[in-house]
C-alpha cells in the first residue's frame, strides 16, 4: 500500500481482516488502492471465497458473496477455495467458529512469537472434520436459520429505538391534542404547555453516599452509574454497603425518585436520569448520582423521557462543566435550571404510555436474540462436535414471516423453548 497505489488511478476496493467478521463480510468502510491488472488477476475474490483471518482475531472466517463484482483482498487474509467436489465453504466458516472460541482444538495453531498469526502453512496443516456434503449443507443451513433469526431481532430493536426516537420528538414538541404550537426557549411546544425549569417540579435534590462499597452482599444495595440507564434502574452488576439503619436512612431511595448522573466522560450520557421503583429493594444512592424527588401531580417517567429525548439530551449538555480529567459535570444548580416542557397530568401519562409500549417492544427483542444468542453458541458447539444431529432438531418455527403477534405485541407462539429442547 505505496503512496503511489494509493494516488493510482483506476482503484480497486479491497478487504480488510476488519470487514472480514465470523459469517459476515461487513462493508460499511472499505479501503481502496491501484492494483495492477497482473496483480489483480491474482488477487481477486470470487462468490464462494472463503476467507480467513491471518492476523488479529485469528481463524476468523466468512465467505465472499460476489455483491461487489471487483474486490481484492490483503496479505492478512487467506482466500480457500476447495480442490474437490462436496465442500461448503459456510460449514467451515461454522467449524473454526466451534473450533477457534468454543473447542480450544487449535490452541497454539497461531505463531504468538510477536503478533499473533496465521500462516498459510500452519492453516494448511489443520485438521478439519470432512462430513457427507449433504450433511455439511445441512448443518451449515441450520446454525445459518438461526444466526438469520438473531439478526431479524438486532434489526427489529435498532427499528424501534429509532421509531422511539422520532416519537419523543414528535411528542414533546406536538403533544397529544393536536393544539396549536408556540415557540419557547427549547423549541416549538403545544399552546397549553408551560416550560418550566426544574425547580419548579421538585421537592428536593441530593448527592449520593461516598461510603465504601463491595461486591460481597451487605445490609445496603447501593445504585451506581452502571445501574441507572435512560428511564429505569438497572439492577445487574449490584454493590453494597454496611452503612447503620440510620446514616443508610438519609440515602434511602423511595419508589419514584429520580436518579440523575452527575459526571461522566460521554456527553450524551450525562444527565441520564432513571426512575426508581423499589429494584432492589430500600437501596441506597452513590455519590457520583443526585437524587431528586418531584412534587405531586408530576409524572416521574414523564420527566425521564423527556431528558432521554434529543432536546433533553441538548439541554443537559449545553449546561455541563467540562472538568480537567476530560469528565463532563452535572451539580444541582445546573439540575435545577433544565428546562422542561410541561403538559397536564393526564397528558403526561399518556405520553409515558406511548413511550413505555415502545419500550416493551425493544426489550422483547432484546430478550429474544439474547436467547437465540444462547441458542447459537449450543448449536455451535453441539452440531459441530457430533453431540446432536440436524434430523435431532426443529427450526421451522424460525422461518415464519413475523415472531410477533402485531396486535398484542406478544410471541406468536412459544417456539424459543421449543427449540431449545432439541439441544437439551
Amino acid at each position: 500500500m505505496s503512496a503511489a497505489a494509493r494516488a493510482g488511478a483506476d482503484k480497486v476496493p479491497f478487504l480488510r481482516t476488519s470487514n472480514v467478521l465470523w459469517d459476515e463480510i461487513d462493508l460499511s468502510q472499505v479501503d481502496e488502492m491501484a492494483i495492477s491488472a497482473v496483480e489483480l488477476a491474482d488477487k481477486s475474490l470470487k462468490a464462494g471465497d472463503l476467507l480467513v483471518c491471518e492476523g488479529g482475531d485469528i481463524g476468523r472466517a466468512a465467505v465472499w458473496d460476489g455483491c461487489v463484482p471487483v474486490m481484492s483482498f490483503q496479505n492478512h487474509l487467506h482466500r480457500l477455495r476447495p480442490i474437490e467436489e462436496g465442500i461448503d465453504a459456510r460449514f467451515y466458516v461454522y467449524f473454526l467458529q466451534s473450533a477457534f472460541t468454543q473447542l480450544g482444538i487449535f490452541e497454539g495453531a497461531g505463531n504468538k512469537t510477536t503478533i499473533p498469526n496465521l500462516s498459510r502453512n500452519r492453516l494448511a496443516a489443520l485438521d478439519i472434520p470432512q462430513p457427507p456434503a449433504a450433511e455439511q449443507r445441512d448443518i451449515a443451513q441450520a446454525i445459518a436459520k438461526v444466526r438469520e433469526a438473531i439478526a431479524i431481532h438486532g434489526k427489529a430493536t435498532a427499528t424501534a429505538e429509532e421509531l422511539k426516537r422520532a416519537v419523543m420528538t414528535c411528542l414533546f414538541a406536538r403533544g397529544l391534542r393536536g393544539e396549536a404550537q408556540k415557540e419557547t426557549e427549547i423549541g416549538l411546544v403545544p399552546e397549553s404547555w408551560a416550560v418550566v425549569g426544574f425547580s419548579d417540579v421538585r421537592e428536593w435534590l441530593q448527592y449520593g453516599t461516598s461510603v465504601h462499597c463491595t461486591t460481597q452482599k451487605q445490609r445496603h444495595a447501593v445504585l451506581r452509574i452502571p445501574n441507572v440507564e435512560p428511564g429505569r434502574v438497572n439492577a445487574i452488576d449490584l454493590k453494597y454497603c454496611d452503612l447503620s439503619d440510620a446514616e443508610g436512612s438519609k440515602y434511602v431511595l423511595q419508589s419514584g425518585d429520580l436518579l440523575f448522573i452527575r459526571t461522566n466522560g460521554v456527553l450524551e450520557r450525562l444527565g441520564s436520569c432513571a426512575v426508581y421503583g423499589d429494584e432492589p429493594e430500600k437501596a441506597l444512592f452513590a455519590s457520583y448520582l443526585i437524587r431528586a424527588r418531584l412534587k405531586p401531580g408530576i409524572d416521574p417517567h414523564y420527566v425521564a423521557y423527556f431528558y432521554a429525548s434529543h432536546i433533553g439530551t441538548s439541554q443537559v449538555a449545553g449546561r455541563a462543566t467540562p472538568a480537567s480529567d476530560g469528565k463532563y459535570n452535572l451539580n444541582t444548580g445546573t439540575i435545577d435550571s433544565l428546562p422542561l416542557p410541561l403538559p397536564a397530568i393526564d397528558e403526561q401519562r399518556e405520553v409515558v404510555a406511548i413511550l413505555e409500549a415502545i419500550d416493551r417492544k425493544i426489550a422483547l427483542h432484546r430478550q429474544k436474540r439474547a436467547v437465540l444468542e444462547e441458542l447459537f453458541e449450543s448449536l455451535l458447539h453441539k452440531l459441530m462436535t457430533g453431540e446432536i444431529r440436524v434430523a435431532d432438531l426443529d427450526l421451522s418455527a424460525l422461518g415464519k414471516p413475523s415472531l410477533m403477534n402485531p396486535r398484542t405485541a406478544k410471541p406468536q407462539g412459544d417456539f424459543l423453548p421449543a427449540i431449545a429442547a432439541g439441544c437439551a
